[in-house]
């Protein structure tokens, strides 16, 4: 493995550089077809960095340098949004990355697929401890049979559905298939998000995306990178196969990207940044505070710049709400028609909670939307609302003592009680 890290800091420019170069010197990539996978814009990662670097490695020594975005189900990017994604201008594009090729995951084209198997029902009752017990068919983005390397590149987590994400979570559901998104997506959901966030080691979610990832014949290389906080610089660069390269990004993401309180806070305001557009992503400034808010207290998501659940699920959304789990699980013959993952979503946006028919749904917090979504909307949807012009986030600062926690820009660090 190729690595750098630090726990406090930034690593160099000029070391990230040194350690690209070395771990991409190997002669037999000389002559290859290459593929990258990168995240879209709702992860923040030094991607522009990566990009030249990488081209300027493997640019003039391969037969192919092409990468594809791993949206997952998210909207498709514009060349505009590519552009900057990348950080390139237009004519670099058309001059000095002319021979680069930069594509959508188009997710919702049948003919974006191939298949590399089943995994069988028993093997999946393994992999999920007796949870799940029903086959699944691997589909995945045609183009990773069309080189001769996949190099995954990408940032790492605190992750709501695996626990941590990057390396072969670019794979499913970065450039997957539906089959794979909504199982594993629904077993994280049925671990709860509550207990898996933050979890190192191999979760169930992990294995069965690890189980997938290997039915993919081509060869795998990954860098994974550990943003430092509050910056877009990195702390931690790995460079092995998928596995080895995420264990160890992950070791360190735990040491930087999850923050310890003492006690919780009555009431949470979650502050979005501008790269979540819509609910579906910027859900994660609940994922990562659900653990400090007192049982009995409000989270606030702050957006007023989104109008929208999800650009791509919404109305499935409108249908089946935001409840939690066991809503859903003793109500089951109501809802296992609809997709996994969008019945996860549904459960880790609303929480912890409990579900009896007599005396009906019991969240543990209150979830609020402080965005351009309206009151009426929110209501059907089973959410609070709160008007955003109420709402000056600086009023909200330190004020710890008084159990109130502003987090100016959440979705990325996992806050956890030391208890």
């Amino acid at each position: 493995m190729y690595s750098l890290a630090v726990t406090n800091g930034t690593l160099a420019d000029e070391q990230v550089s040194q350690l690209v170069h070395e771990a991409l010197a190997d002669s037999t990539l000389d002559g290859k077809r290459i593929l990258l996978l990168i995240p879209d814009g709702t992860r923040t990662a030094p991607i522009p960095q990566m990009f030249r670097l990488l081209h300027q490695e493997l640019g003039d020594r391969v037969a192919a340098l092409d990468f594809l975005i791993a949206l997952g189900t998210h909207n498709p990017m514009s060349q505009e949004q590519i552009n900057r994604l990348v950080g390139v201008t237009p004519q670099e594009r058309e001059i000095t990355f002319k021979k680069v090729q930069i594509f959508n995951h188009l997710w919702n084209k049948p003919d974006t697929f191939i298949s590399c198997g089943v995994i069988s029902a028993d093997e999946i009752a393994d992999i999920s401890g007796g949870m799940l017990h029903q086959a699944v068919e691997v589909r995945v983005n045609r183009l990773v049979i069309e080189y001769d390397l996949i190099i995954i590149c990408g940032p790492v987590f605190p992750h709501e559905v695996v626990g941590f994400s990057g390396g072969n979570k670019y794979f499913f559901p970065g450039i997957s298939g539906q089959e794979v998104i909504n199982l594993s997506h629904w077993l994280g959901a049925l671990i709860t998000c509550y207990e898996i966030i933050g979890t190192r080691g191999i979760t169930p979610v992990r294995r069965l995306i690890n189980r997938a990832a290997s039915l993919i014949p081509t060869p795998k290389l990954c860098l994974a990178m550990v943003v430092a906080p509050k910056t877009n610089q990195l702390a931690g660069l790995y460079i092995d196969k998928p596995e080895s390269a995420w264990e160890a990004a992950a070791n360190l993401s735990a040491k930087v990207h999850i923050k310890y309180v003492d006690k919780p806070f009555k009431q949470v305001l979650s502050v979005m940044p501008q790269m979540y557009d819509d609910i579906w992503t910027a859900a994660k400034g609940m994922y990562k505070l659900e653990p400090v808010v007192a049982d009995g207290g409000e989270l606030i998501i702050y957006a007023p710049h989104i109008t929208e659940f999800s650009y791509t699920h919404g109305e499935i959304l409108a249908e089946v709400g935001y409840h939690v789990r066991d809503y859903f699980l003793k109500q089951w013959d109501r809802f296992q028609a609809y997709p996994g993952g969008v019945l996860a979503h549904s459960t880790h946006l609303k929480g912890m909670g409990t579900f009896d028919p007599i005396k009906g749904e019991q969240a543990r917090i209150h979830v609020t939307l402080a965005t351009g979504i309206s009151p009426e909307r929110c209501a059907v949807h089973n959410l609070n609302y709160r008007d955003p012009a109420t709402i000056q986030p600086t009023e909200w600062s330190n004020r710890e003592n008084e159990g109130i926690l502003l987090v100016p820009k959440a979705g990325e660090i996992l806050y956890r009680l030391n208890s």
